[in-house]
């Protein structure tokens, strides 16, 4: 990968067992079409970046090398492995910063202007909560650890470490959808395709 300083790096699940917890609302094949929808809003707002796809599901793999990412494959590990290993192999192809995003955000947009040299951003989703976005660079002394509380835990873990810290408080990047209640959230009730009847805004 020479010449490339910057790139997008977006881990994604199975797209059959994404988004389980909108089971209540939407039905099986309406939460894979979802799931590809807000990735591939995500690979969309890298802009120029080269985009990688963190992933251990072979139909994701193809999507992705459908949506020009190249598939970084990190079978059984888990999230935080996954994000971790990909990091480290990133840095080995001599990349110098790496923007994660999660790949349920429906309003995902500028990414590439989050990386700042020799900083960490922080970009929490909006119960400042969980953590939707880091960009960082590659050598940072970082380990990523998602999950419930990961912006605290995020944040403290690079305070400690030393590093140079940004947390970014962007309205439409802090929306993700994981609950029934984020469908229904104005900001993303303004995108949601027609086919997603999901509430008497978006039925047809």
């Amino acid at each position: 990968m020479p010449g490339v300083n910057a790139v997008v790096l977006v881990p994604v699940k199975a797209f059959r067992d994404a988004k389980a917890r909108l089971a209540t609302v939407l039905d099986e094949s309406q939460r894979d079409r979802l799931a590809r929808w807000t990735a591939a809003r995500v690979l969309a707002a890298a802009g120029e970046l080269p985009t990688f796809v963190a992933c251990d599901d072979e139909e994701v793999a193809s999507w992705a090398t459908e949506h020009g990412a190249t598939v970084l494959w990190h079978p059984g590990v888990g999230l935080n492995a996954a994000v971790n290993d990909s990091l480290a192999e990133l840095r080995s192809a001599g990349i110098s910063d790496v923007v994660v995003a999660h790949g349920d955000l429906a309003r995902a947009r500028a990414l590439a202007a989050l990386t700042e040299p020799g900083t960490l951003t922080l970009v929490p989703d909006r119960h400042d909560d969980g953590t939707n976005v880091v960009a960082l660079p590659s050598d940072a002394p970082f380990r990523f650890a998602y999950g419930p509380g990961s912006f605290r835990r995020h944040l403290t873990a690079a305070i400690a470490a030393g590093l140079t810290v940004r947390v970014r408080r962007d309205p439409l990047l802090a929306v993700d959808i994981d609950t029934p209640s984020d469908l229904a959230h104005p900001l993303v009730q303004e995108v949601l395709p027609a086919w997603l009847q999901t509430t008497p805004v978006n039925r047809r």
